[in-house]
């Protein structure tokens, strides 16, 4: 199975790739949006800035053949991070940017609930997800590792696949049809990590 890990100069895209051929998967990194043809499935990591994230995407061509590739190919894709992030309708981090628009919501920044919390929130954090294929085998409430100072807000409840205990409660997955985004980082997060990206391959 070939996993198109999309190249856009912003993302942990060594890490990615290990972890995927850890969990079987043929990793393919690639700046060329002509390579989802040969893709069975696509994972838009990303660290940085909303913004910026959407300009190299528009630049190389990806915005419209991720769309595609979701809308008229069917490809399952996976957002992990600020991928998670692009997924969303708009963003007002820095100034208001359009996302990919695959899944409706919007990005916010984390405003904490208590002085105990800080942004970025960085390190360990329980997941409570709800049933599904992608949490498949891993205990609501498992630990995942994160980095941001953005969250997703969803439209509507129906696309919220998990949450976590921060800054009241902030959406750490969300799914639509065959796309979902994960705000933690499953390569940094051990077993329970490695498992979600097996769920995803088997998707």
């Amino acid at each position: 199975m070939t996993v198109l890990i999309v190249d856009y100069g912003m993302g942990n895209i060594a890490s990615a790739r290990r972890a995927i051929e850890e969990c079987g998967g043929r990793a393919l990194v690639s700046d060329d949006p002509a390579d989802i043809k040969v893709a069975d499935r696509i994972v838009v990591p990303g660290v940085g800035a909303f913004p910026q994230a959407m300009g190299r995407l528009r630049e190389g061509g990806w915005v419209g053949a991720l769309r595609s590739a979701v809308h008229d190919d069917g490809l399952p894709l996976l957002g992990v991070c600020l991928g998670m992030q692009l997924l969303a309708d708009e963003s007002d981090e820095v100034a208001k940017t359009q996302g990919l628009g695959l899944i409706p919501g919007r990005i916010e920044r984390i405003l904490p609930a208590d002085t105990s919390e800080r942004v970025p929130h960085v390190g360990w954090n329980e997941v409570r997800h709800r049933d599904g294929a992608l949490f498949d085998g891993i205990p609501s409430g498992a630990d995942f590792y994160f980095v941001h100072s953005f969250r997703f807000v969803p439209a509507g409840d129906d696309s919220i696949i998990a949450t976590t205990p921060y800054a009241g409660e902030t959406v750490s997955a969300v799914g639509s049809g065959r796309v979902a985004g994960v705000q933690f980082h499953p390569e940094k997060s051990s077993r329970a990590g490695f498992r979600l990206l097996k769920n995803f391959l088997a998707l």
